[in-house]
């Protein structure tokens, strides 16, 4: 595991840092390909250079962002923002489901929209995948 996000997991409270050693281990498992990094303050996972998931600890839950994932067509993501993320929040670690996680990671394997470039397309993405 990065040491970053290592040092990031151990920064959190005992419940926390479980769920997040949980969705770090799956996604490195799982999208072995990928650049990881703390990027804006949280962990990211990188490929080809552009982010498709990450979490990050926000009120009183961990966050699980798919950058991509309104795509997905998944009932159990939640819109967020503006562009096309969709979310999964998680406040136990029981709660998160395996399965469901490696389906949404091949999701974000496969399909992708250009967040990389999207400054330099002043805000409009494109469909990489």
């Amino acid at each position: 595991m990065n040491s970053e996000i290592k040092a990031y997991n151990d920064s959190k409270s005992q419940e926390d840092k479980k769920i997040c050693d949980i969705l770090s281990t799956e996604i490195n498992q799982f999208l072995q390909e990928a650049e990881s990094k703390i990027w804006h303050s949280h962990p990211v996972w990188f490929l080809d250079g552009n982010p498709v998931v990450g979490y990050s600890k926000q009120k009183n839950a961990v966050k699980l962002l798919f950058w991509s994932g309104q795509s997905f067509e998944e009932n159990d993501l939640e819109n967020e923002g503006s562009f096309k993320a969709a979310e999964k929040s998680y406040t136990n670690s029981d709660q998160i489901n395996i399965e469901d996680l490696k389906r949404w990671l091949e999701k974000a394997r496969q399909i992708q929209w250009d967040y990389k470039n999207i400054v330099k397309r002043k805000g409009i993405l494109i469909r990489l995948k």
